[in-house]
């Protein structure tokens, strides 16, 4: 692995959201994005990069217990600087195969088309619209978590919905991304929701009940 520069930032450690979730401060690398870490066994994952600092770094080592976990890519809003967070961890990565190309040379880097599920269970799904390689990550029970990624993002407290601003890739395809993802998790299904954009509009909260879900918006330059 390499060794640590000094000019690494101190940084804060992520916040304990619920026994087996933690949010991660925003990244300014991904333009003040959210990232998780899920705890689910065999494979624990993290969801999406995290700032790049001292305290990121061991508290991933420290949650990870001697695990190997595996790095979910929602987006490339999401990729931050992920090329050396790797090197630092040595986890495998998955990506949705039309972004992998934006991760040339990356160890351990596996791709998937439409679906994908892991060995603990938790579900992918392509998700096309924010960007063209855009995915969804399903916890279900016991955790019960949607990681939605761009897809919706806080919009005011208890609402997330879509939001087509000057870096959506294809608003179009999003809403139809929508459908399909709303035909595609199990019907009796109410997992809560945990964005990857900013999470200040949500007055203090981190997860969003799955009823927040709110109609497609429009507000174009919105920084998400």
């Amino acid at each position: 692995m390499t060794v640590l520069t000094s000019a690494l930032e101190p940084g804060r450690p992520p916040q304990r959201i619920r026994p087996d979730l933690w949010l991660f401060p925003p990244n300014r690398d991904c333009r003040g994005g959210s990232s998780w870490w899920l705890d689910v066994d065999p494979e624990p994952v993290l969801i999406d990069c995290p700032p790049l600092t001292e305290a990121t770094l061991t508290a991933l080592k420290e949650l990870a217990g001697g695990r190997v976990a595996r790095i979910l890519l929602t987006s490339r809003e999401g990729h931050g600087r992920l090329r050396r967070l790797q090197e630092q961890l040595d986890w495998p990565v998955l990506v949705q195969e039309q972004e992998a190309y934006l991760l040339p040379g990356v160890p351990d880097l596996v791709t998937f088309a439409e679906a994908h599920t892991t060995i603990s269970g938790l579900r992918l799904l392509w998700t096309p619209g924010p960007t063209p390689g855009h995915a969804v990550v399903y916890a279900p029970a016991p955790s019960n978590v949607l990681f939605c990624g761009r897809l919706l993002v806080p919009v005011a407290a208890d609402s997330l919905a879509p939001l087509q601003h000057r870096r959506t890739f294809h608003w179009p395809r999003q809403q139809r991304s929508l459908d399909h993802l709303r035909g595609w998790l199990p019907p009796d299904a109410s997992p809560a929701l945990a964005s990857g954009a900013g999470l200040g509009a949500l007055r203090g909260e981190r997860l969003a009940p799955f009823s927040s879900w709110s109609p497609a918006g429009q507000r174009d330059g919105s920084e998400v």
